[in-house]
């Protein structure tokens, strides 16, 4: 096999911006927002002019969510940004598509605050994706618009996309199941290598969550094992907006990877520099988004959304006391009179609170090195490290010692936990994984198929 690279980008939520991104209203969204949204026209069109200039890969994979939310407008401007891409670099480009690209009553804002604008129906997807890998499908599957392509000789990209037309972020039919198992064999009987993308996860990008139903794929241990046990050992995915690469293993022996990659738009924010050694060995390399054209007041791009990020994290813990009917209302919860009361209390407590006090609470004791710590500057250093991977808090550090102590005080509270899926949860297990990374490097690393 000849050695081959290729680049993964993914959840580039490009949103066409004079449509409309500014106003009151507008502000107060991006108080709870992670990724940006005005600046996306720009980052986007800063990456594409950075992957044109790259010799080292001819080949681009985008991991779904290609627009904000589905405007027109968008898709209109987006789909041109590629074809320009593809005609001016010789490059090729494969993308799927996901929830955020169909919507048929998006929305803008302006100074008199949020308007409706022209959507996009599933149906009118392919219009504007098909030459950038259905043209080049060896199989096509119109009703999920997934594909099958050969990369090069030797590579062959499964793309598995869980819209329809009649519903969005579904499971996986059996009939479905069996297309993708039927394409898996025929690579085998090729003898080609064959990899996988799809927008959402199908191993959790962290084990917390396994807790949110919208975080991975629908009965993902079936796609798993309809992949991994046909052949296809490896899926590139997006939809969390975070940094992660998993593995586990098939009742039948075989490895599965899934390589998660940050949105372009939103902290962390990266590309993937893939390169596929030998049918059993691929590298991982990640690449920081370039600088854009946007007044960032100074800031790095980095920097920039770094800060958007913490803004939100911070508004959410603001909002607990400030106003409890909107905190409420954004984490799902019956507004009555008990409940905002119990948020404002823990609001104010929370916001005075040190991680000592928090570890008295629960009659642990903090190393002195972060006991007089604001527990709010933890609690967004924990979420933050959760997207960001190679989360730093393990065994050993002040920090990991005092939560391990703190999961191990909670786990027999917690001894019936389930996940989304139905699966039987270890609390402790799962949050000494969520908060220190004990695994593979999320950033850099070999992967051994």
């Amino acid at each position: 096999m000849k050695q081959f690279s290729f680049y993964v980008v993914t959840d580039t939520h490009y949103f066409k911006t004079s449509l409309g991104a500014f106003g009151k209203e507008y502000e107060e969204r991006m108080n709870y927002e992670q990724k940006c949204f005005a600046e996306t026209e720009a980052i986007n069109r800063a990456a594409f002019r950075f992957l044109e200039t790259r010799d080292d890969a001819d080949t681009v994979l985008i991991a779904g969510d290609l627009t904000h939310n589905g405007e027109k407008g968008s898709h209109e401007d987006f789909s041109k940004l590629l074809h320009d891409f593809q005609n001016n670099s010789g490059k090729k480009v494969y993308v799927v598509t996901a929830s955020h690209d169909e919507n048929e009553h998006p929305n803008a804002y302006n100074d008199d605050g949020k308007f409706e604008v022209e959507g996009t129906s599933f149906s009118e997807l392919y219009g504007y994706y098909k030459d950038f890998g259905y043209d080049r499908a060896r199989v096509f599957n119109e009703e999920h618009l997934s594909y099958v392509a050969d990369l090069n000789d030797d590579i062959r990209l499964l793309v598995i996309c869980n819209d329809t037309a009649e519903a969005s972020k579904t499971a996986y039919s059996e009939s479905f199941l069996h297309w993708i198992e039927t394409q898996a064999k025929q690579a085998q009987a090729d003898g080609k290598m064959m990899i996988a993308m799809e927008h959402y996860p199908v191993i959790p990008g962290q084990p917390v969550f396994m807790l949110i139903a919208d975080a991975y794929q629908k009965e993902s241990r079936k796609v798993i094992e309809t992949l991994a046990d046909n052949g296809v050992h490896l899926v590139f995915t997006g939809h969390m907006h975070n940094q992660s690469i998993n593995t586990v293993t098939t009742e039948k022996g075989n490895r599965f990877y899934d390589v998660c990659t940050g949105s372009l738009i939103g902290y962390p924010a990266f590309i993937r520099y893939v390169t596929v050694f030998d049918e059993k060995t691929v590298g991982i390399k990640s690449i920081p988004i370039p600088d854009f054209d946007w007044d960032k007041g100074g800031l790095s791009g980095e920097v920039y959304m770094k800060k958007q990020f913490e803004r939100m994290i911070r508004t959410f813990l603001d909002r607990m006391h400030s106003d409890p009917e909107k905190f409420l209302g954004k984490i799902n919860i019956k507004k009555t009179p008990a409940a905002k009361r119990i948020s404002v209390f823990l609001g104010n407590k929370l916001e005075k609170m040190t991680v000592g006090k928090l570890a008295r609470m629960f009659f642990l004791k903090a190393d002195k090195s972060i006991r007089e710590n604001s527990f709010v500057e933890f609690a967004i250093d924990l979420v933050r490290n959760v997207f960001e991977g190679n989360q730093p808090y393990v065994e050993g550090t002040p920090e990991g010692d005092l939560l391990l102590k703190l999961f191990k005080r909670l786990r027999p509270f917690l001894k019936n936990m389930k996940g989304s899926q139905g699966e039987k949860i270890d609390f402790y297990e799962m949050m000494k994984h969520t908060v220190g990374n004990y695994g593979l490097d999320d950033y850099d690393t070999v992967l051994h198929l």
